[in-house]
C-alpha cells in the first residue's frame, strides 16, 4: 500500500462519525447494512450520512450496491486487512537501534 493511500483512509477514519459508521459496517459482516438501518441505528441526518459514506466510499473502505431499491452499505475487508497490514509490517523495525540509544544516553 501507497503511504498516501494509507494516510488517506486513516484521515477519513480520523473523524468520529466516520468512524462510528466504519465500525458499524464492520460489524454487518459481509451482508453489510442498508443505508436506513444505518441512519436508524446511529441516529444521523439522512444528509449527514450520505456525506460521511461518501468519504469513506472515495478511500475505498466502503462499497455501495442497489439492491432493488435498498442501497447497501459494505465495508471492503481486503481494504481494511490492507490498511492493518501496512500499519503493522514495520513494526519494532528499528527497536535495536532504539534500544543502543536508550543505553547510550
Amino acid at each position: 500500500m501507497k503511504i498516501d493511500d494509507a494516510a488517506a483512509r486513516l484521515e477519513a477514519l480520523g473523524n468520529r462519525t466516520r468512524l462510528q459508521i466504519y465500525r458499524a459496517l464492520v460489524r454487518a459482516g459481509h451482508a453489510g447494512m442498508p443505508v436506513g438501518r444505518l441512519q436508524e441505528k446511529l441516529k444521523i441526518p439522512a444528509s449527514t450520512l450520505s456525506h460521511h459514506i461518501k468519504s469513506l466510499v472515495s478511500v475505498g473502505l466502503v462499497s455501495q450496491v442497489r439492491e432493488s431499491t435498498t442501497l447497501m452499505c459494505h465495508a471492503n475487508y481486503d481494504t481494511m486487512r490492507g490498511l492493518l497490514d501496512f500499519m503493522a509490517a514495520e513494526c519494532c523495525a528499528d527497536e535495536a537501534e532504539c534500544k543502543g540509544r536508550q543505553t547510550a544516553a
